[in-house]
């Protein structure tokens, strides 16, 4: 996992370090973070769009949103599983 910022959702950090757990996720770098419009009370994360060699993330809570860039071979479903397994 590549700690770029010193600002960061709370509890995004510990999520990610348990993805990164998984073998077949190379590297995970959480981004840009920004204010969002609505709500959102717990931690979310949601697989957004495809990039080269990987995906993008959307990380919520409360009033932010946080890009994470997750660099694996896996595909959008099997990804999106594997952050359901990390959530529960």
């Amino acid at each position: 996992m590549v700690i770029t910022h010193s600002t960061y959702i709370p509890g995004l950090i510990d999520l990610l370090e348990k993805l990164a757990a998984w073998p077949e996720i190379q590297t995970i770098t959480p981004a840009v973070i920004s204010r969002a419009r609505s709500n959102s009370p717990q931690l979310r994360l949601k697989v957004s769009v495809p990039i080269i060699g990987g995906h993008k993330l959307i990380a919520r809570k409360s009033k932010s949103a946080q890009e994470v860039f997750v660099i694996t071979q896996w595909s959008k479903a099997e990804l999106e599983q594997a952050i359901a397994q990390t959530l529960t």
